[in-house]
């Protein structure tokens, strides 16, 4: 079937009323960047739908292929045209069904006239048209609600529009139209999860990794450089900052009682953040803690480290289940680069009988021995930031 054009439905942006413009603008900026690469697909937005055009059928079917990686996109259905004559659209009509599995489904024509100066009024086009499809297919049943196979055809002036096929959206708000945060990207399964679903609520994200080398390997820091690549597929860049945690995590570890030490950890890496997120003008720094799942994200854990900051912090995953991070992770694309073998430093100075109820008196004491405030600032402005995604030459440059 040669597709001529991409009809695209909004979903929940069409509830925003007054504000629907902000959103759809912010939705065609995210499909202009991830059709980059597509320089013959043009969009054209209207109120309560899109379309995709293009004269080249491949890259038309390369932009459908990203669609379902867009979020604020309910549905999507690729469409043909066709001459708007009766015995034209008849024959594209048994091209578009024939596609489909006909025996035994049920059936309806739908029929739009945009162009009122067409000969047959809706009643007789729908006849026309079922008639002509029965009897090639006899194995179709006709049902007027909720048929298998809607096939819908509209006449507008420049032609005919036909298609039976509905394809479903990521669904959620366009990346960038609820502000912007900063992830705590730290390799693991959970944060690129929580980075997801907050991007699928329209959050736009920089992300955040600490790395202690010799302790951590390039390897590590490359996965945390894949998963983000991996988030930038849902329709908008995400740059990461890599912060030199070295010193901070050896000052640490002599100073602090072991026990106490992952909260101490915590509450430095959610500081650093902190001014990351100011410099960066974001909002709210996204952390992918699950409530009880490791001794640091137990509610007086949680408390403790929280206590450093004012700014929100946004969970997404604190009433999730381990198993339904990992179907998610998997479903998303995350879930093989997590796994792989590489050391992060949250777990390679992990203490082995860490407080799961810190007393924050006793955290704070600890921790003033140590001025680690100009460790903090030297570590902010020391970090790297990367871009991703990273164009096709990056990871060969040092070869070169």
């Amino acid at each position: 079937m040669h597709w001529t054009e991409v009809l695209i439905r909004y979903g929940e942006i069409s509830l925003k009323g007054r504000n629907r413009k902000k959103f759809v603008d912010r939705l065609r900026a995210n499909m202009k960047q991830a059709f980059r690469d597509l320089t013959t697909v043009k969009i054209k937005a209207e109120r309560d739908r899109m379309f995709l055009t293009s004269d080249n059928e491949t890259e038309l079917q390369q932009a459908m292929e990203k669609l379902p990686s867009i979020f604020g996109i309910h549905s999507f259905s690729p469409i043909a045209k066709c001459e708007a004559d009766l015995e034209a659209i008849k024959e594209k009509a048994i091209q578009i069904i024939g596609d489909d599995e006909t025996e035994g489904k049920t059936f309806k024509v739908e029929i739009k006239r945009t162009d009122k100066s067409f000969p047959l009024v809706t009643g007789e086009l729908q006849q026309a048209i079922g008639a002509h499809v029965l009897t090639h297919f006899p194995g179709l049943i006709v049902q007027m609600k909720k048929p298998e196979i809607l096939l819908h055809v509209e006449i507008r002036e420049e032609g005919a529009f036909l298609t039976s096929k509905v394809f479903k959206g990521a669904g959620g708000m366009p990346v960038g139209s609820n502000g912007h945060s900063l992830l705590m990207l730290s390799g693991g399964i959970d944060s690129p999860v929580a980075g997801y679903l907050m991007m699928k609520r329209g959050v736009s994200l920089d992300a955040i990794h600490f790395a202690s080398p010799p302790f951590t390997s390039d390897q590590a820091q490359e996965k945390v450089l894949d998963l983000a690549e991996r988030l930038s597929s849902f329709g908008a860049a995400v740059r990461v900052h890599v912060i030199p945690f070295t010193e901070i995590q050896q000052t640490i570890a002599a100073q602090v009682p072991n026990n106490v030490s992952m909260t101490t950890t915590r509450r430095l890496m959610l500081r650093i953040a902190d001014l990351v997120r100011t410099e960066e003008n974001a909002l709210a720094i996204v952390t992918g803690e699950s409530l009880g799942q490791v001794a640091s994200q137990t509610l007086e854990s949680l408390t403790a480290i929280n206590e450093v900051t004012s700014t929100p912090i946004l969970r997404p995953l604190i009433s999730t289940d381990k198993l339904d991070i990992i179907k998610i992770a998997e479903e998303i694309g995350t879930y093989d680069i997590s796994i792989r073998p590489y050391e992060d430093c949250c777990t390679i100075f992990s203490p082995s009988n860490p407080k799961t109820k810190p007393k924050l008196e006793k955290v704070v004491y600890y921790e003033g021995f140590t001025d680690f405030e100009p460790m903090i600032q030297e570590a902010v402005r020391n970090r790297v930031t990367y871009e991703t995604p990273r164009s096709a030459t990056d990871k060969f440059d040092d070869l070169l």
